[in-house]
């Protein structure tokens, strides 16, 4: 069943399934204490259940981390291995929302983000891109959110000096959801 509410004029009840072509799960991480390193994640999924108070609305993703793309075929296969996300033991990452807070156009989640047998709250910072409906009748909504998370904090602590000084990697990991759900029947 779905329902508006009086909440936001773009609100909908109901259960919200991933559109994986319109979406993106990507981050960014200093390199070289210069410049950032890029990547995105091709494989993953998200389910989200917004309730009659948004408050209780929960989110579940999950993200098959062997399918990360920086564009370099040989960084991406060392971020497969021990030194990052150790792939063979934890082939997923996943997220389970906690508590939201805010309103539906600017508001933020909390929730158990686990990585390589790691789990640890994070919060994300969130901006709702709104409702439409497709020229096929689904109702779709989309929404960005982002967070930073230190990357030690999940075991990922391989780096290597510089010799002018400083280190290869940074501590921080920005992490950015773009994504599009689409509305259940």
């Amino acid at each position: 069943m779905t329902t508006s509410t009086s909440i936001h004029p773009d609100y909908i009840v109901g259960t919200w399934k991933l559109d994986p072509t319109h979406s993106e799960v990507s981050f960014t991480v200093k390199h070289l204490m210069i410049s950032k390193v890029r990547g995105t994640f091709e494989s993953f999924d998200v389910t989200v259940v917004t309730a009659e108070d948004p408050h209780d609305s929960t989110i579940e993703a999950s993200i098959d981390v062997s399918s990360v793309n920086t564009g370099v075929e040989a960084r991406d296969q060392h971020l497969r291995t021990s030194d990052f996300f150790l792939v063979d033991e934890h082939p997923t990452m996943t997220f389970r929302s906690t508590s939201f807070d805010g309103e539906p156009d600017d508001f933020t989640v909390t929730g158990d983000l686990t990585m390589r047998g790691v789990t640890k709250s994070v919060v994300l910072k969130g901006e709702f891109g709104g409702v439409i409906v497709d020229g096929y009748g689904n109702t779709r909504a989309g929404a960005t959110a982002t967070t930073k998370i230190n990357r030690h904090d999940f075991g990922v602590s391989w780096n290597n000096a510089l010799e002018a000084g400083g280190m290869t990697l940074g501590d921080d990991v920005t992490i950015t959801l773009d994504l599009q759900v689409v509305l259940q029947k």
